[in-house]
């Protein structure tokens, strides 16, 4: 039995008919939509994945295509590749995509969230295939402080670190101050990141700086989170404040490559992350 929407739709029969719906809900018809892949900065991003190999690959994670991944992976290390290579120039290079696009708007959270599981998965086979983990920039830890259940401002930060090339420490949510300090400790970060969401667990970036220059450490905090506010986190001594979550490799480069200290980066944040910031405007 035909539906009326169908009797309806069948008076339509070319793009001018649909392009009269269009006008008639103030919609605007500009053209083929593009995909990811053609997108300027992702073509330019993509042609560091020489080979279609690795093109195929970076893809994948473009696509957020996990078994995909695997899948291909799996069939380029059995084929002679090298993990390493694929790791960089391929994996890698497909979260760069992902990360132009979503600094853009053009993709969002759940882009992000599935993206981030296809390259770790991919990175994770390289690494069974090498017998050891890839060689990272440096360690940093992140967390969301204690009494703060909220988590995907921190794993999105861990996300984007790992596709740098860092090797987060990731000690979860409703972190104690003392653990933090702790893996300050063990680990000997080049930075750490600490999250909140609330305006009653915030006052845990102050805490943690405390108890760490207890111990004689000085490591920079970057402190971020729903309710958190740049002037908040600047009453705290090697604490600054974190903008967005894709921010953190570039932060973590002038730290490693360039030296740069918590104070730096409080009068350099826009100047580092490469773009404009209104909180530090």
């Amino acid at each position: 039995m035909e539906s009326p929407l169908e009797k309806y739709y069948e008076k339509f029969n070319s793009i001018e008919d649909y392009e009269k719906i269009a006008i008639r809900y103030n919609v605007k018809i500009e053209g083929p939509a593009l995909k990811p892949e053609d997108d300027p900065e992702v073509v330019e991003i993509l042609a560091a994945a020489e080979g279609e190999t690795k093109k195929t690959l970076a893809l994948d994670v473009l696509y957020g295509d996990k078994d995909k991944t695997d899948e291909d992976v799996n069939k380029a290390v059995e084929a002679g590749e090298d993990p390493i290579d694929l790791i960089n120039n391929a994996l890698m290079k497909g979260m760069d995509a992902v990360s132009a696009l979503y600094t853009k708007g053009e993709y969002f959270l759940p882009d992000l969230m599935l993206a981030g599981d296809a390259m770790m998965s991919g990175v994770a086979i390289c690494e069974a295939k090498l017998g050891h983990k890839a060689d990272s920039k440096a360690k940093i830890v992140c967390c969301a402080v204690q009494g703060d259940p909220h988590d995907i401002g921190k794993n999105l930060i861990v996300m984007f670190l790992n596709a740098n090339g860092y090797e987060p420490i990731d000690l979860g949510r409703d972190v104690p101050h003392e653990t933090v300090v702790a893996a300050f400790k063990e680990h000997q970060p080049a930075m750490a990141t600490a999250t909140a969401l609330m305006t009653t667990t915030m006052t845990g970036f102050g805490k943690i700086a405390a108890l760490m220059e207890e111990e004689g450490l000085d490591i920079p905090i970057g402190c971020g989170g729903g309710a958190v506010r740049r002037d908040f986190v600047e009453e705290t001594a090697h604490c600054f404040y974190g903008v967005e979550a894709y921010h953190a490799p570039k932060l973590a480069d002038a730290v490693v490559d360039d030296g740069k200290t918590w104070e730096d980066i409080r009068k350099e944040y826009a100047a580092i992350v490469g773009e404009y910031v209104a909180a530090y405007s």
